[in-house]
């Protein structure tokens, strides 16, 4: 009986009795599917050539397409990496030896690739800032591809396949992809740990979660502590010691770098800690946003991806036999990190970019799931018109965030690029001579870095438009530069003295954003300026915010107001 039984041609499941060992290939797809949510035999996973492909090219694009976002991006992290490189660039008060709460060691990272880039290229120091962010779009590439990779490994191709076009598309993933701030790093992390917990690789995961909170973002450990604990509950010993271990070593390591730089021992990742935590840190100061900041945020990023991020818990009850406990695991920070920045007062977009692969996977889990919210559950290969619909109604959800992405990304692009573009005109009027003196008024705030003034420009000042916070002021090499605790700093915000022009003729050039507004500009006046460089620049305040987030053909240039940013230049009298 049993010979004729392994001779017999497989049938239907139908056709087997309940007792039967048979086993056909009609019954592995749904059992791989239901244990725990393994991949089914014929869907092995993605290769590592799609991923690595399709985020290297769309990360190479970020590179070198990119607006800055954030002020805090140019003057905490592309400024001191000039001054490392340079010996010339601005100091802001966290870097002074007396508070000390920027780390050297994330620095000096990306030193590892500025200093050979600034010996290649020379003198072209533009070359030099986009070789740095090729290289943040190389860590995100390898973090990314790690995570593709086990989520088709252990979900199947659909799922993976989703979280990558999504990985390389959406707006909030290109965008932090290759900015310089601490909290994209955490980013690149938290893809490279949720892949290896994927791959069963926990002491890994676990060692990974120790670097990008050490040396990326300290606060970015509350978005790292489901993994952590759950591959402590798997495999303790191995895990801890991972951990620990990495921890242990990071943090020597960053005391002893910001030894060698603030030239006193103390460490930053405690000083930062201290000050937000434990001193009262007011943060506030900076700038408040209302609890929905966040959600608005997501939704401008993310657009109806992140709604359905949020919908993945309501989709549990139905999917969680492929889904928990790992996904839910991988994808939990994204509601503790959501909840908790919501609660603080001082709210800035870059603090959700940690979380951003998990809105990711989270959106296309949902996607994946539609057809199972219409299935019966005791029927896996249920084929009834709701079904099919649903798995219509898949690539047509995905497609929709996908162009409502590119639209995001295309009107910051177009609409805020026009600051790096100016100031790579001055290399072009070296004719003005050495010294010369670039004056930056209200647009302080989106100077794109020292790495676009040529080196025959002398100094790049602020001149007083009303603005009565605390400005950066140029590292001081007599001072001791990067262990300088220059007087002018403080914690308050408070303006100093020194950090305005007080001599506007000693202006060589002017920085001006010249909008439709009743108060007159500096550069308005053509009698002492010549405009030698004029660019688009959207107009946020007179703008509707449907047209300005979204670029939509004709109507973005028509229905939105624009300003010129202007590069002027003082005529020789």
């Amino acid at each position: 009986m049993a010979l004729a039984t392994r001779q017999r041609r497989p049938g239907l499941p139908s056709d087997l009795p309940p007792s039967s060992p048979a086993y056909t290939k009609f019954d592995k797809k749904p059992a791989a599917r239901s244990d725990g949510g393994g991949a089914p035999e014929d869907d092995r996973g993605l290769g590592w050539f799609m991923p690595l492909f399709a985020l290297g090219m769309l990360r190479y694009m970020s590179a070198t397409s990119n607006i800055v976002h954030d002020c805090d991006e140019v003057f905490n992290y592309w400024e001191p990496l000039h001054y490392l490189l340079y010996k010339s660039g601005f100091q802001t008060w966290e870097y002074s030896s007396q508070f000390a709460l920027r780390s050297y060691l994330y620095i000096i990272f990306h030193e590892l690739v500025g200093q050979p880039a600034s010996w290649l290229y020379a003198e072209d120091k533009v070359r030099v800032f986009y070789a740095v962010r090729i290289f943040l779009g190389l860590l995100s590439v390898i973090a990314d591809s790690v995570l593709v990779v086990a989520l088709s490994r252990k979900y199947g191709k659909r799922l993976a396949s989703y979280a990558l076009a999504m990985l390389c598309l959406t707006s909030g993933c290109f965008f932090a992809s290759t900015s310089f701030l601490p909290s994209s790093f955490s980013m690149y992390a938290m893809s490279l740990s949720s892949g290896l917990f994927l791959l069963e690789k926990p002491a890994m995961a676990v060692a990974v979660s120790a670097v990008g909170v050490i040396l990326g973002w300290p606060f970015s450990i509350l978005a790292f502590l489901p993994v952590v604990f759950y591959s402590l509950a798997r495999r303790f010993k191995q895990v801890f010691v991972a951990g620990a271990v990495t921890s242990l070593a990071l943090l020597a390591l960053s005391v002893y770098v910001d030894y060698l730089y603030y030239k006193r021992w103390t460490s930053s990742v405690l000083n930062l800690l201290v000050y937000n935590v434990l001193g009262g840190g007011e943060s506030h100061l900076y700038g408040t946003e209302g609890p929905l900041y966040y959600l608005r945020n997501g939704f401008n990023n993310f657009n109806f991806g992140f709604v359905l991020a949020l919908l993945f818990l309501g989709i549990l009850p139905i999917a969680r036999k492929k889904y928990a406990p790992d996904l839910l695991v991988v994808v939990s920070p994204l509601y503790i990190w959501l909840a908790f920045m919501s609660l603080q007062p001082h709210k800035e977009e870059r603090f959700l970019y940690p979380v951003y692969p998990l809105i990711c996977i989270a959106a296309s889990a949902v996607i994946e799931s539609f057809p199972d919210l219409f299935r019966d559950k005791y029927n896996p290969n249920d084929k009834n018109l709701m079904v099919m619909a649903a798995k219509i109604l898949r690539p047509l959800v995905l497609g929709l965030i996908l162009c409502a992405s590119h639209a995001r990304t295309f009107s910051l692009i177009n609409g805020y690029a026009a600051p790096l573009e100016v100031y790579k005109i001055l290399e072009h009027h070296d004719d003005a001579g050495p010294g010369s003196v670039v004056c930056v008024g209200s647009e302080w705030h989106r100077y794109p870095s020292s790495f676009f003034i040529p080196d025959y420009v002398g100094q790049v000042r602020w001149i007083d438009d009303g603005f009565r916070g605390l400005l950066p002021l140029p590292f001081n090499s007599t001072m001791g530069g990067t262990s300088a605790a220059p007087p002018y700093f403080n914690d308050k915000n408070k303006a100093s003295d020194d950090q305005y022009l007080q001599d506007l003729d000693a202006c060589t050039f002017l920085v001006e954003l010249q909008l439709n507004r009743p108060y007159p500009s500096r550069g308005s006046n053509l009698s002492t300026w010549e405009p030698i460089a004029a660019l688009p620049y959207l107009d946020r305040e007179l703008s509707p915010p449907l047209y300005r987030s979204f670029f939509i053909p004709y109507l973005w240039q028509q229905r939105n107001v624009f300003g010129m940013y202007k590069l002027l230049k003082r005529i020789s009298k």
